[in-house]
């Protein structure tokens, strides 16, 4: 009887150790499982670009938020995507995509309200541009992305869209007459440039190099940052700064990806694109100048609209408002001039 309970108590001894065990290994596969929490982020330009380093930045600060239980790889160039924009709008929508940064202009393929930020010459100045992107304007675009499955993170500036050309400077209005210029595929863009006298030919961004090298197109519009680190300046000759059209970056996730997320780690994913989008606001106003000499130093001439030359040129660009004031939405717009306009008199009343 002795015997068979010291057997009894070993087999429960070897049971208990046994549950503690698989307890122990149920838990450390549980925290496995958050810790193999990884997104893939797809960008449209190189690692070293603007885009690139800010996506290279959101992913360190969500690693070191979340303990490293959520990660992000980075993807740069497209290669997610295949560089089709407007395919990897879709392919986020659907889950395909883990996250996706990329302009504004593109989702408006999607989101027509999106084109108000693109108005041509809405924004003085970037203040401006991040007071609405913040503000209730920003905050709405956000939110339409809902409907798309997307889950909008924010949105951080892109500096204002100039013109390169190969031989032809910009520095009246009628220099834009007859010049073949590349445009994103968005009408707003496409109605710009036709109402400036250009010849706009939207493209998708990979075949931009090739077409410029080979001469297919006179120029393409983008802020800086693009033609130096798609090093267009070896098939482009004048940079023209036009600052003819705002434009920001949008940061997104899946909403798939997003239900991915453990939940107790979504206000710190969230918290690191906050933090990533302050640091490259002000890092990328800062650095537009230095971006102008470095492409000067690589042989771009640099051109500037002569004196009186810029109000024409506003005058004719915003004529197309009214144009796209019913596809935007007309409460929108409304909003938008509205919210602008508050802001410029609110600045003007600090002395900004």
């Amino acid at each position: 009887m002795k015997i068979a309970n010291l057997v009894n108590r070993r087999t429960f001894t070897k049971g208990l150790a046994g549950m503690a065990i698989a307890t122990t290994a149920l838990t450390a596969l549980t925290f496995g499982a958050r810790a193999e929490t990884n997104l893939r982020l797809a960008v449209p330009d190189p690692i070293g670009s603007s885009v690139g380093v800010a996506a290279t930045r959101f992913a360190e600060l969500v690693k070191e938020k979340t303990g490293g239980e959520v990660t992000v790889d980075v993807f740069p160039d497209g290669v997610l995507f295949g560089g089709d924009q407007n395919a990897a709008v879709n392919q986020l929508g659907s889950g395909a995509l883990d996250g996706l940064i990329l302009a504004s202009s593109v989702y408006a393929s999607f989101e027509p309200r999106m084109n108000a930020i693109s108005l041509p010459y809405l924004f003085s100045n970037y203040g401006q541009l991040q007071s609405y992107l913040r503000g209730k304007p920003g905050k709405e675009l956000l939110g339409s992305l809902d409907k798309l499955g997307v889950k909008g993170l924010g949105f951080f500036l892109r500096t204002f869209r100039d013109v390169t050309t190969r031989d032809t400077p910009i520095t009246k209005l009628e220099d834009f007459k007859g010049i073949t210029i590349r445009t994103p595929n968005n009408p707003l863009f496409v109605a710009l440039f036709q109402k400036l006298g250009a010849n706009p030919t939207p493209m998708a961004f990979s075949e931009v190099y090739s077409a410029l090298q080979l001469k297919a197109i006179d120029g393409q519009e983008n802020p800086v940052e693009v033609p130096l680190h798609n090093r267009f300046y070896e098939v482009q000759g004048q940079l023209n700064l036009t600052q003819h059209i705002a434009d920001s970056f949008l940061i997104a996730l899946s909403g798939q990806a997003w239900d991915r997320i453990p939940e107790d780690h979504r206000a710190e994913v969230q918290a690191a694109a906050d933090e990533m989008i302050a640091e490259h606001d002000a890092n990328e106003i800062a650095t537009e100048e230095k971006i102008i000499d470095e492409l000067q130093e690589k042989g771009m001439k640099v051109n500037r609209f002569a004196d009186g030359e810029l109000a024409r040129v506003q005058k004719v660009a915003r004529s197309i408002y009214p144009q796209f004031k019913e596809q935007i939405g007309a409460d929108f717009v409304d909003e938008s001039l509205a919210f602008v306009d508050a802001d410029k008199a609110s600045g003007a009343k600090t002395g900004q």
